[in-house]
């Protein structure tokens, strides 16, 4: 079974947990590349979503 699609704002939430973990001393050494990672996979995630957006948007202006 396939994972549902992380959300834009599901991903957003998620990478500000990980930055308030880190900034917040809550996050040990081991546990720090891995929520890069994570973190930057879900930020191009955001990325590939607001392009996605902006060009629908963009289109919809063009067909009027």
């Amino acid at each position: 079974m396939k994972d549902k699609e992380t959300t834009f704002n599901d991903a957003m939430s998620e990478v500000e947990l990980i930055l308030e973990k880190m900034e917040g001393g809550e996050m040990n050494i081991d546990e720090l590349a891995a929520s890069v990672k994570r973190a930057s996979g879900l930020l191009k995630l955001c990325q590939k979503k607001l392009k996605a957006t902006e060009e629908e948007i963009e289109s919809i202006f063009r067909e009027e």
